[in-house]
C-alpha cells in the first residue's frame, strides 16, 4: 500500500532505503514534516516542466544516517531535505540553476555532482552550494 503525501509523492518514496536492515520508519511528528517537503517538492517539479523527480534519499533515521555518513545536523534526520534528480529535465547543475532562477523558498540547495539535495529547514537562508571534488562544499554554483 502506498501512502500518499500529494499527488506525485508518496511517503514510502520520502523514507526509502538501500539498507534493509535498518528501519526508516519515519515517527508520526516527521510525517507531517514530509507532507510539507512533499508539497515542496511539487513546487520544484512544477518548476522543471511536470517532469518526474526520482528521489535517492529523504527522511533518514538516525541509524540510517550515521551508516550513510550523513551530519550530525542533516536536515534528513527531520524529513527536511530530499536528495533527487530530474533526468527528463537535465543534470543538477541545471536543475540547480533553475531553481535558484526562481523564487522558489528553501533553506539550502547543494549541486552534489551526481544528484541534487534540498533543504526546506525552516530557517529558508537560501543557501546555495556546490560539492568540491576533493571533498568539502563552496559557496554558490560553479560554473
Amino acid at each position: 500500500m502506498t501512502t500518499k503525501l500529494t499527488a506525485h509523492f508518496a511517503l514510502e518514496e520520502l523514507a526509502c532505503t538501500q539498507h534493509r536492515e535498518l528501519d526508516n520508519t519515519p515517527p508520526a511528528e516527521v510525517v507531517g514534516t514530509l507532507r510539507t517537503t512533499a508539497a515542496r517538492m511539487e513546487e520544484i517539479r512544477r518548476l522543471l516542466g511536470d517532469r518526474v523527480i526520482t528521489v535517492s534519499s529523504g527522511y533518514r533515521s538516525p541509524a540510517l544516517n550515521r551508516a550513510v555518513g550523513g551530519s550530525k545536523t542533516s536536515a534528513h534526520l527531520t524529513g527536511h531535505a530530499v536528495d533527487f534528480n530530474c533526468y527528463g529535465f537535465g543534470p543538477p547543475r541545471e536543475v540547480c540553476r533553475t531553481i535558484v532562477g526562481s523564487d522558489i523558498r528553501f533553506d539550502q540547495l547543494i549541486e552534489e555532482g551526481q544528484w541534487v539535495h534540498v533543504s526546506f529547514d525552516p530557517r529558508m537562508r537560501r543557501q546555495v552550494l556546490t560539492k568540491r571534488p576533493g571533498g568539502g562544499y563552496e559557496l554558490g554554483l560553479r560554473s
